[in-house]
């Protein structure tokens, strides 16, 4: 077994399971917390508080930020992550894990937190409930990578909007229609195409609910408050849904 491999994987990854550094799950968490850190702790400096939308929207845009990533690794790696697909098939007819859990528990070198090989087993082990992100022809893929290339952007200036309202509340609350009403409109129409070709006939009903359903899920319900927050900026013409 190579030392910089998990067990029985193919080396190139960099992710270990004992190696010294971070689990890969764990590390994606500290990530969302140091992004929407700044939101949080910048509102609390200038107005004293916490304000529950700014709070679950701040937490939304970070989750974003770092998938967005991950779809530009998905778009980089698109050619590795076919063939890791079926690295992490055989692994879970080898040792029945669900390679999802497996991967998020490998500890990932501090050198090589930002190496698209290791995060392209995220779309490896979800291509086992979706083969959509193994198949570049398919809806799934392709509105992902375009998520990872142009929202990073809109949503980094709504996140600061939102929390020290740097634009005028007519032009932030357009800005925040369109980008959480793509992301209503895509994700919802993933969904339907996942059920539409069968997919959901080739898993169970619990790896439907927790790796389709609760993973994909905020960038419906968080876009929908996003865009309830939208509507009130530009028929309110000030922050005060935000509680400025």
């Amino acid at each position: 077994m190579k030392a910089n491999t998990v067990p029985g994987e193919q080396p190139g990854t960099g992710a270990d399971a004992t190696a010294v550094g971070m689990p890969a799950g764990l590390l994606a968490a500290l990530v969302v917390a140091l992004l929407a850190l700044p939101g949080l702790g910048t509102r609390y400096y200038l107005n004293g508080d916490l304000h529950i939308i700014h709070s679950l929207l701040s937490l939304f845009f970070s989750i974003n930020l770092l998938i967005c990533y991950w779809e530009v690794c998905l778009f980089l790696r698109r050619d590795h992550i076919e063939t890791r697909t079926e690295f992490w098939r055989r692994r879970q007819r080898e040792t029945g894990r669900t390679p999802a859990i497996e991967f998020l528990s490998t500890r990932v070198p501090m050198r090589r937190i930002l190496s698209p090989a290791i995060w392209a087993d995220v779309w490896a082990t979800y291509s086992l409930f979706d083969g959509s992100f193994a198949d570049r022809r398919t809806w799934g893929f392709n509105a992902d990578v375009a998520n990872g290339f142009v929202t990073p952007v809109p949503t980094l200036i709504l996140y600061a909007a939102f929390t020290v309202d740097f634009l005028p509340p007519v032009v932030a609350g357009i800005l925040g229609l369109m980008l959480c009403w793509q992301w209503t409109y895509v994700t919802s129409v993933y969904w339907v195409s996942f059920f539409l070709v069968g997919r959901q006939r080739q898993i169970t009903r619990g790896q439907l609910y927790a790796w389709v359903g609760a993973t994909n899920a905020p960038w419906v319900l968080f876009a929908l408050l996003g865009l309830y927050v939208s509507l009130r900026l530009i028929l309110d013409g000030d922050y005060g849904v935000l509680g400025w």
